[in-house]
């Protein structure tokens, strides 16, 4: 018990006393899981919307895989990109692997179907509220479906926090594509576990404070979008995105 008390003290003061080691760790998990986070985002937010919109044979069959890569585990997305980046992989002339890139490739394939499956929904939901109306006032096409998402932009929000979420507490496909190298691939999650396994707890759960204090951070900002969002909902979609298009000129 002394020893994990101790093990909390030096935890705290490693967090509170600007340690290099520890912050450059958590500098570059906040990279690369915000640089996968917004390349997610940028295909999954399109492709979640393509697939809310459009019919076309066999699009059950692609929502239905769509679904089931939600539980796609982490470790085959790690396998899968090393074996693309290895040597002798197709895009082993490109010479990421082991790399914060390879890292960022592992996290976009790890949330895209996370972002693209909940656009969708979101997508699909707006739609079935205000679509038709809005076609009385004259937006057709892309305006329209910009409409729909910039009345639902705080849904928008929570749902890429959610991914950046997903994103920074992963472990599997990081340590595989990225190598766990001290001071160019190394991580908070992959710090974790490889101190953890040395023994030394101090640091181990100095980076676990501060995990748990950027998944709580990211709760709190995403909790409340949804609280501001449900008061919104009071508003009419189709009074509010409608007055959007008016002011803007058609």
């Amino acid at each position: 018990m002394n020893s994990l008390g101790d093990a909390f003290a030096l935890a705290a003061t490693l967090v509170f006393s600007g340690d290099a080691a520890l912050w450059r760790t958590v500098a570059l998990s906040l990279q690369v899981s915000g640089a996968a986070c917004v390349a997610g985002a940028l295909i999954g937010l399109p492709l979640g919307s393509w697939l809310a919109l459009s019919r076309f044979p066999g699009h059950a069959v692609v929502v239905g895989v769509l679904n089931t890569l939600l539980a796609l585990p982490s470790v085959v997305v790690g396998l899968g990109v090393y074996l693309l980046l290895s040597r002798a992989g197709p895009l082993g002339s490109w010479g990421l692997l082991f790399t914060p890139g390879a890292m960022v490739i592992a996290q976009t394939l790890l949330v895209l179907p996370l972002v693209a499956a909940l656009a969708r929904r979101l997508v699909m939901q707006s739609w079935a509220q205000g679509a038709n109306e809005l076609h009385a006032w004259g937006a057709r096409g892309l305006p329209l479906l910009g409409l729909l998402l910039w009345h639902e932009r705080l849904a928008l929000a929570t749902l890429v926090l959610t991914a950046f979420g997903r994103a920074v507490s992963e472990v599997g496909a990081v340590m595989i594509v990225g190598g766990n190298i001290d001071g160019v691939t190394r991580v908070m999650t992959t710090t974790i576990a490889l101190e953890t396994s040395k023994g030394n707890l101090a640091l181990a759960l100095a980076l676990g404070l501060v995990l748990l204090a950027v998944v709580g951070l990211l709760q709190a900002v995403a909790a409340g979008l949804a609280q501001q969002a449900r008061r919104l909902g009071a508003h009419s979609l189709v009074t509010s995105a409608a007055g959007n298009w008016e002011r803007s000129g058609r």
